[in-house]
């Protein structure tokens, strides 16, 4: 489906958000640059983290736009118990992730920034997930069989660990995977 004359520049290396823009029948090309700094004001509140890094992805790549092209940057973070939970730097972090994940409610918030040469359109948007209690054999073996090292909060919802551990989602399962795919698609309309 035609919603743009834009042609589409997906700025991300995860599977999951190829999908998702997939699967609302949209032509797009990836782009991606290497060691992109996601850091981040300390003082910034959590609600803006993951909307700022899907800016600051853009700026990246604003350099190289080309004026018929719009870009789809975006980033996910876990919040935990007022701390954000990144990607885990190896196993044994994962594991924690996870151990401090179980049986709690999280808050997963991804942002999305849409770029043009001209203009710029930014938003994120929340859900919240509830994990059951989840057995130290349960995490390891999740983490030594789907190595969740490139997702926020160590986990993909569409794997394993979401089958057995999800007890609830309050709003997009969608934007738990990675991309607000609905909140996308209204957007490029509007674009």
């Amino acid at each position: 489906m035609k919603m743009t004359d834009f042609r589409i520049i997906l700025a991300s290396n995860s599977p999951r958000r190829r999908e998702l823009l997939s699967g609302i029948d949209v032509k797009y090309e990836v782009r991606t640059l290497p060691d992109i700094d996601e850091s981040f004001p300390a003082s910034l509140p959590h609600e803006e983290v993951a909307e700022f890094l899907a800016c600051k992805k853009a700026e990246a790549y604003l350099p190289a736009l080309k004026e018929d092209e719009l870009l789809i940057t975006a980033d996910t973070i876990v919040v935990l118990d007022g701390m954000i939970l990144g990607k885990p730097h190896n196993k044994p972090e994962a594991i924690d992730m996870l151990r401090n994940l179980a049986g709690k409610r999280h808050r997963v918030i991804t942002g999305v920034c849409l770029t043009t040469s001209h203009r710029q359109q930014r938003f994120s948007d929340v859900a919240y997930v509830t994990f059951s209690t989840l057995s130290n054999e349960e995490i390891s073996y999740y983490v030594s069989r789907y190595d969740p090292m490139d997702k926020a909060g160590a986990y993909g919802v569409q794997e394993w660990i979401g089958y057995v551990a999800v007890e609830k989602i309050e709003g997009s399962y969608f934007n738990v995977m990675g991309l607000p795919i609905q909140k996308v698609y209204q957007a490029l309309k509007q674009f």
